[in-house]
């Protein structure tokens, strides 16, 4: 296995909160719901460094190109250098909610993945388990954003698209060998939560072993959560029916209603609950509308997403699996850790890029506690947040950071005021 990239950022420790080693943390255990609902101001900033981080994330992420404008591809002129992935967005998210978090992955030998490396270690992101391949290269995407333009290719306002050059690349040779280097076996001991997703199992079959080795390995005290991240295009010439062991070996699963009709034929929550038993909590992202949590027991939790007035959608799904699972983590019931869920994916929504901060940690505390009725008053835009929960207008200012990572769609850090929830949309 090629020398693992030794940085390590600077960013993030084990959870001090009082409810961080609440049976909620443990897999297949519900909420404690006598834990405290609230949390301290600086609960949700991200904390300084850990020898072993809470959270481990496996999987690729790329360089990303950037358009300068809005529009169809072949009406752009110049393109900005960013990265980007599911599971180095979570990690980063996680990260910027004060949940030590790594990243596991490949990248290859070349200028994009020494760019990726750094980024997600800005972020506050453990990397030091991130092998360089010599042999294959760091993967690669482009994103095209939608305009106004009326141009017969342009995808229109709020809307975007990926195009991916992913094919060989140093993560997809991820395989079972990782369970024998000595970094990543490091992190995985430590870890309370692993979070996967659907996109690994895609990408190869050494990548689908592993996911299978992961997923059979359980440990007493780490919850494994997955992701089905529906990649249509990425199983063109694979067969999806990998799928569905894999989501059921997990403890917790996360997917959107219109994936689970694209992929299984069916977007409704208890048919997906009935789909997949095993799952101690199947999470059902209903676009903009509502995310219910179903628990083994036949327990439903649903929550309405926020007005949201959206700048982007890419890396609002990355955004609530964050929130929620650092909402799970802390022992907090499941209204608020949907509620979280939300709001970290307004971030990623009302600005440009894959990943934004939250706003000032007592707003946080305001609209998770809030009513049904406030709660659904709420609007949130690029220009602030709006709630009958709030004195006034909040303002673009999110919590500060200890890094200066960017968030992922962009090279630096977009300070807008991210603050709402509109699901789990991708």
């Amino acid at each position: 296995m090629p020398r693992q990239d030794a940085a390590v950022s600077s960013g993030t420790p084990p959870l001090d909160s009082p409810t961080a080693d609440s049976p909620a943390a443990r897999a297949g255990r519900a909420a404690d719901t006598s834990a405290p609902h609230t949390s301290a101001p600086d609960a949700w900033a991200p904390a300084a460094s850990a020898a072993s981080p809470t959270a481990v994330c496996v999987g690729e992420s790329m360089a990303v190109l950037l358009p300068d404008r809005p529009g169809p591809l072949e009406a752009v002129e110049n393109f900005h250098l960013s990265v980007g992935g599911a599971e180095s967005n979570v990690a980063g998210a996680l990260a910027a909610l004060g949940v030590s978090s790594a990243w596991i992955s490949r990248v290859g030998d070349d200028g994009f993945g020494r760019r990726l490396v750094g980024e997600v270690a800005a972020r506050g992101v453990d990397v030091s388990a991130v092998a360089v391949d010599p042999h294959r290269p760091t993967g690669l995407y482009l994103k095209e954003v939608g305009g106004s333009s009326g141009a017969r290719h342009d995808l229109g306002p709020g809307r975007s698209r990926l195009h991916y050059h992913r094919r060989g690349s140093a993560a997809s040779a991820l395989s079972p060998a990782l369970l024998d280097d000595p970094a990543a076996v490091r992190l995985l001991a430590g870890a309370r939560l692993l979070h996967l997703s659907g996109i690994t199992a895609a990408l190869s079959d050494d990548c689908l072993a592993l996911l299978r080795a992961l997923l059979a390995e359980r440990r007493p005290g780490r919850l494994t959560s997955f992701d089905l991240n529906w990649r249509p295009a990425l199983w063109l010439d694979r067969d999806p029916a990998v799928l569905p062991p894999l989501l059921d070996a997990a403890d917790l699963l996360l997917l959107g209603a219109d994936e689970g009709e694209a992929a299984f034929g069916t977007g409704d929550p208890l048919a997906l609950r009935r789909r997949f038993p095993s799952p101690a909590t199947v999470v059902v992202k209903d676009a903009a509308r509502t995310v219910t949590a179903l628990e083994r027991d036949g327990t439903a939790v649903t929550e309405p997403a926020l007005a949201v007035e959206v700048v982007e959608a890419t890396g609002a799904g990355d955004a609530f699996a964050a929130g929620y699972l650092a909402a799970t983590l802390r022992g907090l019931d499941q209204h608020r850790r949907l509620r979280l869920g939300h709001l970290s994916a307004a971030c990623a929504l009302t600005a440009h890029g894959d990943q934004a901060e939250l706003p000032p940690a007592p707003v946080v505390t305001a609209l998770l506690n809030a009513s049904p009725g406030d709660w659904t008053a709420t609007r949130v835009s690029a220009d602030g947040i709006v709630s009958p929960v709030l004195p006034a207008a909040v303002p673009p200012g999110p919590v500060p950071s200890a890094s200066a990572g960017s968030a992922t769609g962009g090279g630096a850090p977009d300070h807008r005021p991210a603050a709402s929830p509109a699901l789990g949309a991708r």
